[in-house]
């Protein structure tokens, strides 16, 4: 893990981090719409917002973060909500204390901040994870250039792993190309 990157997102969270919104994406909760609740686990669940509401849908969840002041505040808020979520802190590409069997991985914004080393052992760690049939709800930045950003040859990295169910493209609210990305563990 590169440390300049764990000091940006340490001091990030001591205050309001401007990725927090506190709000779970329309698009997320149009996917949960009529799907069963099973096992998830949030990569990346920054404080809790989308892994609250995966439990509040029933949900059986999981969020990890490698940031300890951004679970202490999941934690805070999951207790307030009054829902049950397993939060750890934790790297997203070293997850070998979990076991297997999720059906859903979430991930609002997480493997578009990784170096492209990394990119490669999340994605052998979702591949691990994730049940045959399971879903990757995957939302990200795109780029041809410059991080953050989901790469056209992660796409590819992607694609090898992963069957392609829906994608989504927009802009987020500062106009970078983004995309939502539903795949399927084959």
């Amino acid at each position: 893990m590169d440390i300049a990157r764990w000091w940006m997102f340490f001091w990030a969270y001591l205050r309001r981090p401007p990725w927090e919104s506190g709000l779970t994406p329309p698009e997320l909760l149009a996917f949960l719409e009529g799907r069963a609740a099973g096992r998830a686990l949030d990569l990346g669940c920054g404080t809790g917002t989308n892994a609250i509401t995966l439990a509040s849908r029933g949900w059986q969840v999981t969020g990890v973060d490698f940031i300890p002041s951004a679970i202490w505040q999941a934690r805070r808020k999951a207790r307030r909500a009054g829902v049950q979520v397993r939060f750890l802190v934790a790297d997203v590409t070293r997850l070998e204390h979990l076991s297997s069997g999720f059906d859903l991985l979430l991930d609002i914004g997480c493997f578009h901040s990784l170096s492209a080393r990394d990119r490669l052992r999340y994605l052998r760690e979702a591949d691990r994870l994730l049940t045959p049939g399971g879903v990757w709800f995957l939302y990200g930045f795109l780029t041809e250039f410059s991080p953050p950003g989901i790469f056209p040859s992660d796409l590819d990295a992607i694609r090898g792993l992963f069957r392609l169910l829906s994608y989504q493209e927009g802009f987020d609210r500062n106009g970078r190309a983004s995309a939502y990305f539903t795949l399927q563990k084959t």
